[in-house]
């Protein structure tokens, strides 16, 4: 492990914004009782056809309205921020606290309705995104913009951890958000993507991912007045570099990412209690995550996928998903995989179906995205 490594990153607070609530605690009451978000729609602005996915309702204010027109994005980034912080001690003025954004889309939707302009390119940047939330809290850093397709949300984890390691920065806000627009769903759609009925992951029936709105925000720490909190203990990114869509063929190069993240916490694969998979429900990710797993040597481990709750929350997924397995670390409780029933890959991956009591010290949290990118980390107490 590097002098740089070694800095212990703890987690000060957190808080996910989702259709299922507004609190982490509220969408964690909402996942032990197996309610999800994911319902049947049909809204011709955003396709066509009826699509199932996770949605916020079309009138919800999330943010009280003011001069600056929030977009949708900017205010679940900004909501999620906001209830985070609050209680948590973290000076946002101190030059020492940073604040990372993930997405990987942003406000891609106003490209459906406005024509072209010099001012609208500079609208939909992520980076304006970043510095109205920024100039809205009062942090004086520049934010870190992260969008690396669907691994967003765990490469801004990743990011925190390294800068937050350089001694240079003391705290970090890490927040994600993405909205579903008809941009980003015709775009599954012409993969052909996306199940006509509730996802299944890792199920032998997975035909195809929801997808979900929503917004994850997590509060690092390396002040050791922290020291008694859940730890973000190692960290890792990979690239296969396969194809601009599709999955590796093997799950190496994810298992790679699995490795030297489980090499950066110093632990082994025995010290790793259940997995947050990435698990999207599509065939070939599912497949690919399965094998990366078994190469591992985590097949025996109880693994859960999220999805059939929230959807697939692109650049949010990584920080929704990691924030309830924190919770399920505080709660000894590991959320079922909504809409498994029997496993693709029985040989390759342990699926918990129900909800399940469990002492757990450490888990795993895995991603993938298009163009090849992999993702692990490593929380732990």
């Amino acid at each position: 492990m590097s002098e740089l490594n070694k800095t212990e990153v703890y987690v000060v607070a957190d808080n996910i914004l989702s259709p299922l609530g507004k609190t982490t605690a509220e969408n964690f009451a909402k996942l032990k009782e197996g309610i999800s978000g994911v319902k049947q729609h049909n809204d011709a602005a955003i396709s066509p056809l009826p699509f199932f996915a996770s949605l916020f309702d079309q009138n919800e204010q999330l943010v009280k309205a003011d001069e600056h027109n929030y977009t949708k994005f900017e205010q679940l980034l900004i909501a999620s921020i906001a209830d985070a912080l609050n209680g948590s001690g973290v000076d946002v003025r101190d030059k020492k606290t940073m604040l990372i954004i993930s997405s990987t889309k942003g406000n891609i939707s106003l490209l459906e309705d406005e024509p072209m302009s010099d001012e609208l390119k500079n609208r939909i940047s992520l980076s304006t995104s970043a510095a109205l939330v920024a100039e809205h809290f009062g942090f004086q850093n520049k934010p870190i913009v992260v969008s690396n397709a669907c691994i967003s949300g765990v490469l801004g984890m990743v990011t925190a951890k390294r800068l937050l390691g350089t001694g240079e920065y003391e705290h970090a806000v890490v927040s994600g958000a993405d909205v579903i627009s008809k941009f980003i769903l015709s775009g599954f759609q012409s993969f052909q993507a996306l199940s006509p009925t509730l996802c299944k992951p890792f199920d032998k029936t997975h035909d195809g991912l929801n997808l979900g709105e929503g917004a994850g925000t997590l509060i690092l720490s390396s002040n050791e007045k922290y020291a008694q909190n859940i730890k973000l203990k190692g960290g890792s990114i990979s690239n296969d570099a396969n194809h601009i869509s599709g999955p590796s063929r093997t799950g190496q190069e994810l298992a790679g990412a699995i490795k030297n993240a489980l090499q950066d916490a110093d632990l082994s694969a025995d010290e790793i209690n259940f997995i947050s998979a990435h698990g999207t429900a599509t065939v070939y990710n599912d497949e690919m995550e399965a094998n990366a797993i078994s190469i591992s040597g985590l097949q025996n481990v109880p693994l859960n996928s999220l999805k059939g709750y929230y959807g697939h929350t692109l650049g949010a997924a990584g920080l929704i998903e990691s924030i309830v397995s924190i919770q399920s670390l505080r709660e000894s409780q590991v959320i079922g995989t909504l809409g498994f029933s029997e496993a693709a890959n029985a040989d390759k991956v342990t699926v918990c179906a129900e909800l399940t009591r469990m002492k757990a010290t450490n888990f795993l949290k895995t991603a993938s995205g298009f163009g090849g990118c992999n993702a692990a980390v490593v929380f732990g107490k």
